[in-house]
């Protein structure tokens, strides 16, 4: 971490519900911004690594609270539970992106200039973000689930969509892979997807038993490559 970076506390409602995010301490710079979705368990390192290397970049990044004060998962059992209900009711989970991104064009962020990446769980939400239509140019889903309920339609997104996705992750079934293809030529969307070979899961974690630095490494380089074509 650079001297002069630092996350800073922010916090924000959600109805009733108290959110607790960080942003970056270059706010208020009109700069392009990126909305970052943490995993599963809330906001860990990662998502604050990312942060900062994202404004080591020069760009803003703010870290969305999704469950909120009081909700967040104290173990894997109950961060399944809890984000399958968002997966489940996916207006709710667009609704908190929708906030989040309200929080990030208060602190500074140029709106025409904003994208969301996320992790995992984090990774869904960034998919929900194109479909759901939010005001974003751009989504990066990181090892996110591509599993889409059929019975939704695939409506057309403006948002470019980079998903990166491991070849060996056990939470995506083939049928789910396929869909997700499906989904981007009806959507109509500016895609990509690429896979990362010998890579499983939490491929991007140093903390993770999955953790592959290779890979990381070069999903890390794509993400800045296709930030710097959309936000630049």
């Amino acid at each position: 971490m650079r001297p002069a970076q630092q996350l800073l506390p922010i916090s924000y409602k959600c109805q009733d519900d108290k959110l607790n995010g960080f942003i970056t301490s270059n706010k208020g710079k009109d700069l392009p911004a990126i909305l970052i979705l943490p995993a599963w368990l809330g906001i860990d390192d990662e998502a604050k690594n990312a942060a900062l290397n994202l404004q080591a970049e020069g760009y803003m990044a703010f870290i969305a609270d999704i469950y909120g004060e009081g909700n967040i998962p104290e173990d894997s059992e109950e961060a399944s539970k809890t984000s399958k209900w968002y997966k489940q009711h996916f207006e709710h989970y667009q609704k908190r992106i929708s906030v989040a991104l309200t929080e990030l064009i208060k602190a500074g962020a140029n709106p025409h200039k904003i994208a969301v990446m996320g992790y995992c769980f984090g990774g869904t939400g960034a998919l929900e973000a194109a479909r759901g239509k939010l005001p974003v140019v751009g989504i990066i889903c990181i090892h996110g689930s591509l599993y889409k309920d059929p019975r939704r339609n695939n409506d057309a997104f403006d948002a470019k969509v980079l998903i990166q996705h491991p070849a060996d992750d056990h939470t995506v079934t083939k049928e789910d892979y396929e869909n997700s293809i499906l989904e981007m030529k009806e959507s109509n969307a500016d895609w990509q997807l690429i896979t990362y070979g010998n890579s499983k899961h939490t491929f991007t974690n140093p903390k993770s038993s999955d953790y592959n630095k290779v890979m990381a490494n070069r999903a890390w380089e794509h993400a800045l490559q296709f930030l710097a074509e959309i936000l630049k």
